[in-house]
């Protein structure tokens, strides 16, 4: 397995103006795209117009929760990791034949768990399997190569992230009593690992370096520490001792405080000229309100799929969003600080549809298919016009004539 993924790189480079396979932010960005509008266009289906597209093995919920998890946020996690990894080590980026095997496990993954037959299930397992697998060892590589040791925290995720995913199918055909519920909540809470993880990596940087104004981000060496720890205990107990509530809902509230103090530390009023400085920080933001969610759905009996949405639509989706718009610029030889005007308006979008979707149905549950739909549409939206601007850039060569 490792010669197909780490040892049949192409290294022709890319003579042809077709360059998708030349980074694993081009193909993997391009394919979180199409499957954000794809994938949720199909739940709308299913949500707001009761088209029985899936009910067995597998039920639309779960479909829909799982595909947005390993489907959707893995592709841009792997299209970020493939492409970071080589900056942070200095080892050449994953491409060619490799980047388009591995492409092409998560395709055949995400086109699988749409058939409905349990042979479809378990064909889905397969290459979701190989694809992770292949994450792993292509981002391992060149951490080993380099000892670069500081990287494990992030490969121990993406471990825990294939555990996860392999509870899932382990509860699709019945080994695991509770696999499907810790594989989607399991999932999706590692995944808010490796996002806090990236994000206070690069978001002091970009900050520091997309502002007017002179300012230096500031960062607490316990901050971290405690952010990290409460946040691991939090997430355990949600999935595997939900009965301790109270506990769950004042770590909750304390993780609201700790963020929001990092926040503070990030803070500076320049970052609102910037799109590409303010989405993520809204994409914070969401993710500190829905640990308030969290809390609320305890204590006062709010909905938790607005917790889960804070996360998902709000969190995972702006900051995914905006992290895929500057990667794309700087890495095919653009200006991040000057994007296309448009990306702007593009942004908004994906946040009117999180606003849409975690706070109106909270007061307005009469008209929560209506909600629902509203902030569905938004969201296809704001990907087709990432796709409209950014996929003749993923699919070209870099404007500088240098390789990536």
């Amino acid at each position: 397995m490792a010669q197909i993924f780490l040892q049949i790189e192409d290294r022709s480079g890319s003579r042809s103006g077709f360059a998708l396979f030349e980074y694993g932010f081009r193909s993997f960005f391009l394919a979180a795209a199409i499957f954000a509008v794809f994938s949720v266009l199909l739940w709308m289906g299913m949500l707001v117009f009761s088209l029985p597209l899936l009910d067995d093995p597998l039920s639309n919920l779960h479909w829909h929760a799982h595909e947005m998890i390993y489907g959707f946020t893995m592709a841009i996690i792997a299209g970020f990791l493939l492409t970071a990894v080589s900056n942070w080590t200095g080892v050449a980026g994953f491409r060619g034949v490799g980047l388009a095997v591995l492409t092409l496990c998560w395709l055949l993954a995400r086109l699988a768990l749409l058939l409905p037959a349990l042979w479809s299930v378990a064909f889905a397992a397969v290459f979701d399997t190989l694809f992770l697998l292949g994450l792993i060892m292509a981002f391992s590589r060149p951490v080993f190569h380099v000892r670069q040791w500081k990287q494990i925290g992030l490969l121990s995720k993406l471990l825990l992230i294939l555990l996860t995913n392999l509870l899932f199918y382990a509860g699709v055909f019945g080994g695991v009593e509770q696999g499907i519920e810790w594989g989607i909540y399991g999932g999706l809470y590692v995944v808010l690992g490796l996002l806090f993880a990236m994000v206070r990596r690069v978001m002091p940087f970009f900050i520091q370096n997309g502002v007017k104004e002179s300012f230096k981000a500031r960062n607490w060496l316990w901050l971290d520490m405690a952010s990290m720890t409460l946040f691991l205990v939090w997430a355990i107990l949600d999935v595997f001792f939900a009965d301790y509530r109270d506990v769950i809902a004042g770590l909750s509230v304390a993780l609201v405080f700790i963020h929001l103090l990092r926040v503070q530390g990030w803070y500076t009023p320049g970052l609102w000229r910037a799109p590409l400085l303010w989405s993520l920080l809204l994409g914070y933001l969401f993710l500190i309100a829905g640990f308030a969610l969290k809390a609320a759905a305890i204590w006062l009996g709010s909905s938790e799929m607005a917790v889960l949405h804070a996360f998902a639509f709000g969190g995972v989706g702006l900051i995914g969003l905006g992290m895929m718009a500057r990667v794309v610029l700087g890495h095919t030889g653009r200006n991040v600080f000057e994007p296309p005007k448009i990306v702007g308006p593009m942004l908004a979008i994906l946040a009117l549809g999180a606003i849409v979707r975690v706070f109106l149905p909270l007061f307005d549950v009469q008209h929560y298919l209506w909600w629902m739909g509203l902030s569905q549409v938004l969201w296809v939206a704001a990907f087709v016009v990432f796709l409209w601007v950014y996929a003749p850039m993923l699919i070209r060569p870099r404007i500088d004539g240098k390789p990536g």
